[in-house]
């Protein structure tokens, strides 16, 4: 005699297995998030490349890295390039490694003291620390000088005040993400990679 909750688990199992037929949505939707991130961070980095390259290789208030303009140039082309191709869908999953490698460095370097949360947020949050805890101390000191002395609800009509944490959330999240394309590439039939592939095999069976 069967299960029947056995039987409807294999029933649900199924319907569930049937939306693989649109997995391709998954790699499109990681790369066309990362696309402007990289793209925006690339191009920043291109218009000010002496700066960029004074601030990698300053041990004072700097990062102190070696090859300083080395460093930036690599860094700037690397999400860049990674951009064009994340959007085309190219390279993928080799495009993924120096993209992974720049975000490492950019948390060892720049984000881990910060602790892990982007915004600062109170003792509330499981992630606070003393640094986010000081600076909504001082985010509420800013919102009272905006009440008193500006037009606060103007101010704050399209997004609250917020100080900046800088901690390792975002990079790490733009990692795990990465990583993700590493392993599944970019898809099936809306990237380059899938197209190249198809023809290559097929050009082989000939």
């Amino acid at each position: 005699m069967s299960n029947p909750f056995l039987s409807l688990g294999c029933k649900l199992q199924g319907l569930l297995d049937q939306t693989r037929v649109v997995d391709f949505l998954a790699p499109l939707a990681l790369r066309l998030y990362l696309v402007p991130i990289f793209w925006m961070a690339g191009t920043k980095k291109l218009a000010d490349i002496d700066s960029i390259a004074e601030w990698f290789g300053n041990p004072d208030w700097g990062l102190g890295l070696p090859f300083p303009e080395l460093m930036a140039w690599l860094a700037t082309l690397t999400e860049v390039g990674g951009a064009i191709l994340l959007l085309f869908g190219l390279a993928v999953r080799w495009i993924s490694i120096p993209l992974i490698v720049t975000m490492l460095v950019a948390i060892f370097t720049v984000h881990l003291p910060n602790g892990w949360l982007a915004i600062a947020e109170g003792s509330g949050s499981l992630f606070a620390s003393e640094r986010t805890i000081g600076a909504i101390e001082r985010l509420d000191r800013i919102k009272d000088i905006l009440r008193e002395h500006g037009n606060y609800d103007w101010l704050t009509q399209n997004g609250s005040v917020a100080i900046l944490n800088n901690g390792i959330e975002f990079a790490t999240t733009y990692l795990i993400m990465l990583l993700a394309l590493l392993f599944i590439g970019g898809g099936r039939y809306v990237s380059l990679d899938y197209w190249i592939a198809r023809k290559a095999c097929n050009s082989g069976q000939d």
